[in-house]
């Protein structure tokens, strides 16, 4: 995805507006590292990982009571709100000052599809799929809202991310990217579902 470094000015303003969200105990339940800061002049380092087959996917067991279906009507408001939702607690800010043109061109696409996982009514998760033109698939945005997180769902959310890529989309390959401002253990998460590291870039 698209990523813009913040200036000292943007990240103190964020830093004064909210928190950073602590360690889960089960990182594969954080989101994605979709959003990329330098903190304290601090080196980052981000992962790219690949499956260029589906059977490279180890499936998860899904979890009772959790729901996912596709949002079909496109509605670049509620994708506005799943992004803040999810994101709340992480360095997701990026697109925060996108205007609703920005956010609706985004959004209401033939190339972007999102999924949102409900448990009990309440929403407990999304992700976003981009595809490309040559059908290479981007788990795009990724992540739990903050009273899901460490419950487990994680996992069968990306299991089902992945799922939905290859069999829904038509993905000729499925990629996402993670960054050392992850916990520790999301890079072993991805790998732990099947995708592959195929580059890493240290700034």
């Amino acid at each position: 995805m698209n990523n813009k470094k913040a200036t000292e000015e943007e990240l103190k303003a964020w830093l004064e507006a909210v928190h950073f969200g602590s360690c889960c105990s089960d990182p594969v339940d954080q989101p994605g590292c979709v959003e990329q800061v330098k903190v304290n002049n601090n080196d980052l380092t981000t992962f790219y990982l690949q499956m260029t087959s589906p059977e490279q996917l180890l499936e998860k067991p899904g979890v009772t009571g959790l729901t996912i279906i596709e949002a079909q009507v496109k509605e670049f408001r509620f994708n506005k709100y799943l992004y803040s939702l999810v994101g709340e607690n992480w360095q997701w800010f990026d697109k925060l000052s996108d205007s609703d043109e920005q956010w609706q061109a985004h959004v209401e696409r033939e190339q972007l599809r999102t999924w949102v996982a409900y448990y009990q009514g309440a929403i407990a998760g999304y992700f976003e799929l981009e595809i490309a033109d040559n059908n290479e698939v981007e788990i795009l945005y990724f992540g739990l809202a903050p009273k899901f997180i460490g419950k487990g769902f994680g996992a069968y959310l990306l299991s089902e991310a992945v799922k939905s890529a290859w069999q829904l989309c038509d993905a000729k390959r499925v990629w996402v990217h993670t960054c050392s401002l992850d916990h520790p253990r999301a890079l072993a998460n991805y790998q732990a579902c099947g995708f592959q590291l195929y580059k890493t870039i240290k700034e």
